[in-house]
């Protein structure tokens, strides 16, 4: 699941190189295979065979918005307390196949929603590149080498696909558990959001170190974004090639920057890695949230993307009139309405799904949270926003 949404919690995920049920596999030959694969047999899927949540996001006729959330799999649930308490580490929990597969089924067998995201960190694939990192179940993220100059830059490498396997034999594995009829999404977090961990060296709530380097060594800065959007362009046809049908890229910290420095410092990077999986894979909706990025709604679209992310704190409505109708949204409700009653979780994917979808054409709407779903989150009222989703017909 993802898990970009706190400096905590955002970042944890699983470091590339501890053992795994697969450890003994030929890793070079399943990342061949996944790729070999998808170049030498592209599949051609009609659009009513695709997922609901496929079709809504290409902008094609459905009857409802589909359903996922942010965070979907997670403390919330009692299932996966107790898993943890077998497997306390989360670099194991999100690196093994096994418990990944498990993990990201967690949620759909207790809610069926429309879209699984695989249970993953934004941070996973940055050993695979040169930059290693390692997890404090309680503090999060710490990099023992933070890059605070352009030497450096020196420990940056192409990005080494069979350190990730376990994430290529997850999404295959989860589109044969799910069927035809449910989506599998895939995630990134974007170039600028990574280099905050990468520069910072752990989680941060005022980014000093990196909006320094931001005014003092541009330079250094952008080599970092570059060759980061480099590999997670990789990353990300990896993960469609594996068998991910959509693809989300989160910005998490995007909106800690003004809406100038992210024209400069997040949107080219993320234009980079959206011509390159665009160029590759034309088929694959990609979808863009940030939080906090209620000034910078205009600029997202300009990224090329085929789905924008709205968070809570953007009307609905509004962010469809600042959009228009040739992009599809998907949010937002606000996480909270979830420690609420019925009623008023009803009313609320009910003003979401109206004030979210086009006002011509289709309804370009996938409905989610405008935010990861929050620990201590009833069960229960996610299981009725599951079924207000299937109710709420157009």
């Amino acid at each position: 699941m993802a898990t970009a949404m706190s400096s905590n919690a955002i970042s944890r995920g699983g470091l590339v190189g501890s053992k795994s049920a697969f450890a003994g596999r030929s890793i070079r030959s399943t990342a061949r295979r996944a790729t070999s694969t998808s170049s030498n047999r592209k599949l051609v899927v009609k659009a009513e065979s695709e997922p609901l949540l496929v079709r809504a996001v290409k902008g094609e006729p459905v009857d409802r918005a589909p359903a996922w959330m942010m965070r979907q799999a997670g403390r919330y649930q009692a299932a996966y307390r107790e898993l943890a308490k077998k497997h306390p580490s989360f670099r194991e929990r999100s690196e093994n196949t096994d418990l990944i597969v498990e993990i990201t089924l967690q949620p759909w067998k207790s809610f069926k929603c429309d879209g699984l995201i695989l249970f993953s960190d934004i941070l996973t694939p940055l050993a695979a590149f040169g930059v290693d990192f390692d997890i404090d179940d309680d503090k999060g993220p710490i990099l023992e080498k933070p890059i605070t100059d352009a030497e450096g830059l020196k420990v940056l490498h192409p990005i080494e696909l069979d350190q990730l396997h376990y994430v290529g034999e997850s999404l295959s594995i989860l589109r044969k558990e799910v069927g035809p009829d449910y989506a599998v999404l895939g995630f990134v977090g974007s170039p600028w959001t990574l280099a905050t961990y990468i520069v910072e060296g752990k989680g941060s709530r005022i980014y000093k170190n990196i909006k320094c380097m931001m005014y003092e060594q541009p330079e250094t800065l952008k080599a970092i974004l570059s060759h980061t959007a480099t590999q997670l362009a990789e990353y990300i046809c990896y993960q469609i090639e594996a068998g991910a049908q959509v693809v989300q890229i989160f910005d998490s910290w995007g909106g800690q920057l003004t809406p100038l420095d992210w024209e400069v410092y997040s949107k080219p990077y993320i234009q980079m890695m959206v011509d390159v999986v665009k160029k590759r894979h034309p088929d694959t909706p990609l979808t863009l949230y940030a939080n906090g990025s209620g000034g910078l709604l205009e600029r997202m679209k300009t990224t090329g993307v085929d789905c924008i992310g709205l968070d809570w704190t953007v009307d609905a409505a509004d962010g469809r009139a600042r959009l228009g109708d040739d992009i599809s949204l998907q949010g937002n409700v606000d996480p909270i309405v979830l420690f609420s009653n019925e009623k008023t979780i009803e009313e609320a994917v009910r003003r979401t799904t109206q004030a979210a979808k086009a006002t011509t054409g289709n309804a370009r709407h996938v409905l989610n949270l405008g935010h990861g779903v929050l620990v201590g989150t009833p069960e229960e009222n996610v299981a009725h926003f599951f079924e207000c989703a299937r109710q709420a017909k157009y």
